[in-house]
């Protein structure tokens, strides 16, 4: 197909896979976002029209990538009534690369079918420096020739692309791999704390943890940030709080306990509460460490 590719969502992910997917070649001719100078920035400097309504989105494009925050941003954008990605929406692709819950992917591909058009989930379990060089990990979620339809628009934007299967298990495979994902970054938060206030090396502690069964990608990523409490945001505390909720919901409805999964999620939980949420997650380092952050008085 030749893609006309709108956006919808041009934070920091957004703008960095639109970015990505001009530099390969691709035209982007559409962008919207709720804070219009997001909107405006990216569409100056792609060269794209911004847009005020979401049907203008659609009307512009064939592959729209949709990257919002949340299970109610998401449903705003396809709701059947009013404004909505949906109007004259026949023929029309979607990829969906935000982390929501599964079954809001699953309502939005049958809402997509319902107008004749196409909607696909594409996960996205890396950052913000993978959205811009097309080192994305996708895990993608729909009718397979949704996605070999648009594979050429995934694989500029990918290292690493793996079809899951049906909508809502991509969705799915992402919850849990950020479940796990947020118990270790508690947990080194922790075993980096107790070094701390035993007065090892942190750096010398990180490299023993970095040779033995203590290593994990959460080390690599944010253990020295921990250490030096550089916080700067890839994926928040508050995203964390998030989208470990999605998988604890996965797991009430199958009556599983995962108390520790439970407990990382209260920290970052508290993060929020302590309104630290907007820091990056290795900013529950700041919970654990002796004399960093004073907690606000209960009312």
């Amino acid at each position: 197909m030749s893609e006309k590719i709108g956006f919808v969502g041009v934070g920091r992910m957004g703008s960095n896979m639109a970015r990505r997917l001009k530099e390969c070649g691709h035209e982007i001719v559409a962008v919207y976002d709720v804070v219009p100078k997001s909107a405006e920035e990216i569409a100056r400097e792609l060269g794209a029209s911004v847009c005020t309504t979401l049907a203008e989105v659609t009307a512009k494009s064939n592959v729209i990538v949709t990257v919002v925050t949340d299970d109610k941003s998401m449903e705003k954008i396809f709701n059947p009534k009013g404004d909505s990605l949906l109007k004259g929406a026949k023929g029309k692709v979607f990829i969906n690369c935000a982390t929501v819950s599964p079954a809001i992917h699953i309502k939005v591909a049958k809402l997509a079918r319902a107008a004749k058009a196409a909607s696909l989930e594409a996960c996205m379990a890396s950052s913000i420096t993978q959205a811009r060089e097309g080192t994305l990990y996708l895990m993608c979620g729909g009718e397979r020739a949704t996605f070999e339809k648009v594979q050429p628009v995934l694989e500029s934007l990918s290292s690493s692309l793996k079809y899951i299967g049906k909508a809502g298990h991509a969705a799915t495979v992402k919850a849990l791999v950020n479940l796990v994902m947020n118990t270790n970054t508690a947990a080194l938060a922790e075993g980096l704390a107790l070094g701390h206030a035993l007065k090892l090396d942190l750096a010398m502690l990180r490299e023993v943890f970095s040779q033995t069964g203590a290593n994990s990608r959460v080390l690599q990523t944010d253990g020295e940030d921990m250490q030096n409490r550089e916080h700067s945001c890839y994926f928040s505390g508050a995203h964390a709080a998030k989208d470990s909720g999605i998988a604890l919901d996965l797991a009430r409805q199958q009556k599983l306990d995962l108390p520790v999964s439970n407990a990382a999620r209260r920290q970052f939980d508290k993060m929020v509460r302590e309104g630290i949420g907007h820091l990056d997650k290795s900013g529950v380092a700041e919970l654990t460490f002796k004399g960093r952050h004073k907690a606000k008085k209960s009312r």
